[in-house]
């Protein structure tokens, strides 16, 4: 390693006064209407969106199911990945062809699920903790809020903030996301909201957002392990994370209100995401939260555990 990038590495963070901490915080999802984890087991999951009962596979669920076989039987659904082909192609219906799109709602709002070739229903039920953060924050505010959304796939996040009353600018590099979120800008009735939908790397727009001086209110990161723009460009969360995470906090306007993040299918704790996030918030003051979201098992109360996150909060 040469001398001046050395020295870089081992440069100290900046001096100063570290946020307050919440840590390990469980936030859960239960049963509704929308949604319910019915039962897991043998790397599988049994859940209920809107009408439909799915069966698809689940690393997490080193356990037996609590349920017996009619029961997993008695599905509409299920992921089986033995076709190298896009869409509904991957899937198997036991009891009659279902379209590729089928109407799913989360708290009153309406958005399309979709049987994809990546098993994603275009939905993550367990953000529900953060999609009500969000939606309270919003609201008490009483100002126009800035918001952010990386990485924001189908925008059902986009579209509650918008719903609440939120100015949003929704990023993600995929064109048929953005199409899907469109689709459910006009699902949700919600056309005439102020969502800016943008196809772009969020590494490369966020950089523009900070030569343009841009700010916001609160900030969205939901990035996967490893992604690639729309021209190429790659992401690797261990390598890019921590640039990403500063360049937000530099985004953040005078009267921030939060920076939400949340990782997936990564090789670390979420005490790895909280101290990253406590170091780049020193002298903000507020609060930074982490722990783990978890769906709560509606046959046992067993829960499975899905993804990290941390949150700052002012």
């Amino acid at each position: 390693m040469k001398p001046n990038m050395l020295a870089q590495c081992f440069q100290p963070n900046s001096s100063g006064i570290y946020p307050q901490e919440k840590l390990p915080l469980i936030l859960e999802t239960g049963v509704s209407p929308d949604y319910a984890l019915i039962d897991s087991g043998n790397g599988k999951k049994l859940e209920r969106y809107g009408a439909y009962r799915i069966i698809r596979p689940e690393g997490q669920a080193l356990w037996k199911p609590a349920l017996s076989e009619k029961h997993w039987a008695n599905v509409d659904a299920i992921f089986t990945g033995n076709r190298d082909e896009e869409g509904v192609g991957r899937w198997y219906f036991p009891k009659k062809p279902l379209d590729e799109t089928w109407p799913l709602s989360w708290n009153g709002l309406s958005f399309l699920g979709r049987f994809t070739s990546f098993r994603h229903v275009g939905v993550f039920p367990e953000q529900d903790a953060h999609w009500r953060f969000m939606e309270k924050q919003i609201v008490n505010a009483t100002r126009p809020i800035k918001l952010l959304n990386l990485f924001g796939y189908t925008g059902i996040a986009s579209l509650i903030s918008a719903r609440a009353g939120a100015n949003v600018t929704h990023v993600d590099a995929s064109k048929k996301a953005i199409a899907w979120a469109k689709a459910n800008q006009e699902k949700a009735g919600l056309s005439d909201r102020s969502i800016r939908w943008i196809c772009d790397d969020a590494v490369k727009f966020v950089e523009r957002e900070l030569r343009r001086q841009k700010t916001y209110d609160m900030i969205l990161l939901d990035p996967p392990a490893y992604g690639r723009g729309p021209h190429g460009e790659i992401w690797q969360l261990f390598d890019h994370l921590p640039a990403m995470i500063t360049n937000c906090r530099k985004l953040l306007s005078d009267e921030p209100l939060a920076v939400v993040l949340t990782a997936y299918s990564i090789r670390a704790s979420f005490y790895a995401l909280h101290t990253l996030m406590r170091d780049e918030f020193i002298n903000l003051g507020g609060t930074v939260e982490s722990g783990e979201l978890i769906l709560r098992e509606k046959t046992t109360g067993r829960a499975l555990s899905t993804s990290l996150f941390s949150r700052w909060i002012a």
